[in-house]
């Protein structure tokens, strides 16, 4: 978080922007980090812990999602479902493919069918607050990822997208030198969305010689391909010598941007993006790629701290409400020249370390008795 709270003192706008917001999470990101530690110390007693009765038995857990689009949605996915079965339990998902209606029917529906914890995936808390308190009234535990359904009892998580945000555009800068024109791909009405773009804007003040010439985006169901249409017209309008990277705020964005980029046999051109899948990484690494950074965290590592986190509300531990964590940044000249996975990640890159946020010292005993 220094180099967030450094851009902090540097930026003005930023501060008045997020700062109440950012240092909120970053508070709480603290004291879980903190959390996390001391619980990883008290593991090693493991053998000798008491697994709660709560979580004995074979818990049904309901994931229920905004939408399931790319690679990065379907790691996740496996990400919570490998950390649930190695608990002993079982999920069941609920997609609501992009409609926020459908989405709090499907909250419903999970209630109704007294699930014993309920994981949430993106979502807007207009759709989904009167649900959430529906579940909490029930006794039923909620941990929710990405999204602006702040309650109390309710575990928030994200990936600390200003961070996110800003080490891929700080990169990108680096590597422009401060001067140059860029596009960006972007879409509002999500929450992860909203604060990238507080990040946006606190760019262009911070490097005033760089230019944004165009921005667009959409979130469909074939989002990779539209963005792909979207950017081949783009290159179309600014030729060779006049665009000289694309910031894409998404991971689909920026296969689609990719795509667009090497169809053309343009070179000029380089891809910044936010998140990473195994799909996303072996693009990256191929020859003469245009896509050579983007700000991530392993997707299953994600689905796997929130499943835990849930687990330790049904266990009856105390959870925060809020946790942020820490994204890195993936560089192509740092990737070798044979394809990986992010699993790979870690014996490559120091930083690349799995979290063990939300790790309880009776969990190492509930998975191997469910070995």
């Amino acid at each position: 978080m220094k180099k967030l709270l450094t851009l902090l003192a540097a930026s003005a706008v930023l501060m008045t922007a997020c700062g109440n917001e950012q240092a909120d999470v970053t508070k709480k990101s603290t004291s879980s980090s903190h959390q996390s530690k001391s619980s990883v110390a008290v593991s090693s007693s493991a053998a000798n812990s008491k697994i709660p009765d709560s979580v004995k038995k074979k818990l049904k857990i309901a994931l229920v999602m905004e939408f399931s689009i790319g690679t990065f949605s379907s790691q996740y996915i496996e990400g919570v479902k490998k950390q649930v079965e190695k608990f002993g339990g079982e999920v069941q998902v609920y997609n609501a493919d992009n409609d926020l209606s459908k989405m709090a029917s499907n909250l419903d529906t999970a209630i109704n069918s007294k699930v014993d914890g309920i994981l949430i995936d993106h979502g807007r808390k207009e759709a989904l607050e009167a649900g959430v308190k529906k579940a909490i009234a029930a006794g039923i535990p909620v941990v929710s990822f990405d999204n602006d359904v702040n309650l109390p009892g309710v575990t928030l998580i994200d990936q600390d997208d200003y961070i996110l945000a800003w080490d891929s555009l700080k990169k990108l800068a680096e590597d422009l030198n401060g001067k140059g024109n860029i596009a960006t791909i972007w879409v509002g009405g999500f929450t992860p969305m909203e604060r990238r773009k507080v990040m946006i804007d606190a760019f262009y003040k911070r490097y005033p010689g760089i230019k944004e010439v165009a921005r667009f985006g959409n979130a469909t169901s074939n989002t990779m391909l539209d963005t792909q249409t979207q950017v081949e017209a783009l290159l179309k309008k600014y030729p060779k010598g006049t665009l000289n990277a694309i910031f894409a705020t998404w991971d689909e964005f920026a296969k689609g941007a990719t795509k667009a980029i090497e169809q053309a046999g343009r070179t000029d051109v380089k891809v910044y993006g936010i998140d990473l899948s195994d799909e996303d990484l072996q693009l990256i690494q191929e020859n003469n790629s245009p896509w050579v950074a983007t700000a991530a965290i392993d997707p299953a590592e994600i689905g796997e701290v929130q499943s835990r986190f849930l687990y330790q509300k049904i266990a009856g531990e105390t959870t925060p409400d809020i946790y942020s964590l820490e994204p890195k940044l993936v560089e192509k000249d740092e990737l070798p020249s044979s394809p990986i996975k992010i699993s790979d990640l870690s014996k490559i890159s120091k930083n690349w370390i799995p979290s063990t946020a939300a790790t309880s010292p009776w969990m190492e005993k509930l998975e191997k008795e469910n070995k």
